[in-house]
């Protein structure tokens, strides 16, 4: 009987955390354009959050107690880092959907919640080939991941010309603009994930 080979805690760990990424970005797109209970939306995205603060925990106690890792320690910590702010982000917007109390989502950040679901999966393929050692495969995505964050950019520019040309209330102007910020920040985020990423392929290929 062929016994299967333990996976590496650090790569489950990741890979762990890029499913969370997943699925939460998952529930941000399909909640975001119809947003019935604002308070459960925020709810459902603080669990997220903190299942993937538990990874980061398991990554820095596991650090501190293995001598040899599978690859650089650095590189390991900047991952999780990464990773763990695209969650940030995402917990971040939709905390402010419920301060703000705002129930009617436009099309530019549904724009970006589909960009952030994209990017999600492209980050999950990744860091389950890094598990993999497949490193040089791991470029088709953090180049995809490179025009995500373009989009981003693109949708952003969009949105705060439309913004100061439509809305003329300072306060919802303040709200929305803060929301755009912040996605486009969590599409940036994104991206930070593919520059690790090709940092490590760099050093190790």
């Amino acid at each position: 009987m062929k016994i299967k080979k333990k996976k590496d805690i650090f790569f489950e760990t990741l890979e762990n955390m890029a499913d969370t990424v997943v699925q939460a970005a998952d529930y941000f797109s399909q909640h975001i354009s119809n947003l019935q209970d604002v308070t459960l939306f925020a709810n459902e995205m603080k669990k997220y959050e903190s299942q993937c603060d538990d990874y980061v925990h398991t990554i820095i106690t596991e650090l501190n107690k293995t001598f040899i890792t599978p690859i650089e320690r650095d590189d390991i910590m900047e991952l999780t880092t990464t990773l763990d702010d695209v969650l940030d982000g995402i917990e971040a917007t939709a905390s402010r959907f419920y301060m703000y109390n705002l129930v009617e989502p436009d099309e530019y950040i549904i724009q970006f919640a589909e960009i952030l679901r994209e990017s999600a999966y492209e980050i999950q393929k990744a860091i389950h080939l890094l598990s993999q050692k497949k490193l040089l495969a791991i470029r088709e995505y953090t180049i995809r991941l490179n025009d995500l964050e373009n989009q981003g950019d693109e949708v952003l520019r969009n949105c705060i010309k439309n913004l100061f040309a439509t809305v003329s209330d300072p306060i919802e102007l303040i709200k929305r603009k803060e929301i755009y910020e912040r996605l486009e920040t969590t599409t940036d985020a994104c991206e930070h994930v593919a520059n690790v990423l090709e940092s490590i392929i760099m050093r190790n290929s």
